[in-house]
């Protein structure tokens, strides 16, 4: 699994079981409008009303869209490597194994 919240777009890399995407990327939405804008101190819509979707082929498909995705701060000029970007997967270090059992 990967992540990267970009300047103006997000990229997120999950596996879903049980729940469909729609569902997923609303409540996303809806969670993170209402922290956003409570930070900012505003009210109103946030995010497009739409979002893009893939699904992964196989494990080279799958092995490109991670790459991608890490990739896409130093594709911007944002960062020199994946690993100084801190809103993502690469940059923190997250590990989805963490803590499940």
């Amino acid at each position: 699994m990967e992540w990267c919240v970009m300047p103006n777009h997000v990229h997120a890399l999950i596996s879903m079981e049980g729940r469909s995407l729609g569902s997923i990327v609303q409540t996303w939405k809806g969670a993170s409008a209402a922290a956003i804008n409570k930070q900012l101190d505003r009210r109103g819509t946030l995010w497009m009303p739409d979002y893009h979707d893939r699904f992964i082929r196989d494990a080279d498909h799958f092995h490109d869209a991670r790459i991608y995705i890490r990739r896409n701060p130093v594709k911007a000029g944002l960062c020199l490597e994946p690993q100084l970007w801190p809103l993502s997967s690469a940059g923190t270090n997250w590990n989805p194994e963490a803590g499940a059992d």
